[in-house]
């Protein structure tokens, strides 16, 4: 790593540093949520599915909705999520056994080349 030379650029770096950690502790500390959720054998969202696959957060998230499109849950689950300001509001999640979300990995693909190619090689480690 480079010496800073000024007070401001160490602490900027200091920051960026602490981020990173931040980040990975958060990104790791999912995977291993997602993966337990899954050992338990219960059907689970499609985040947790792709997560749990070895997916990162991020991307399970963007992907969760058109992955589980079209397709049949295996159970339903209700919870909630906010709105603005202090509302609430009570909402079905879909809820996938593994056979079903192995199933459908192996024939999802984004149109995003990048992420398809990410999927592929998900779909060819489940298998």
């Amino acid at each position: 790593m480079a010496q800073s030379s000024t007070r401001r650029e160490h602490r900027t770096n200091r920051r960026a540093l602490r981020a990173t950690l931040r980040r990975r502790t958060a990104e790791t500390r999912a995977t291993q949520r997602a993966v337990r959720a899954v050992a338990t054998g219960t059907p689970q969202p499609a985040r947790t599915q792709l997560v749990a696959a070895g997916l990162d957060d991020a991307t399970a998230k963007r992907f969760a909705g058109a992955f589980s499109r079209g397709l049949v849950a295996d159970d339903v689950r209700e919870t909630t999520i906010k709105l603005k300001g202090r509302v609430r509001k009570a909402v079905a999640v879909k809820l996938y056994a593994a056979r079903t979300f192995a199933a459908r990995l192996a024939t999802y693909r984004p149109k995003d080349v990048v992420v398809a190619a990410r999927f592929e090689a998900l779909a060819g480690v489940a298998v």
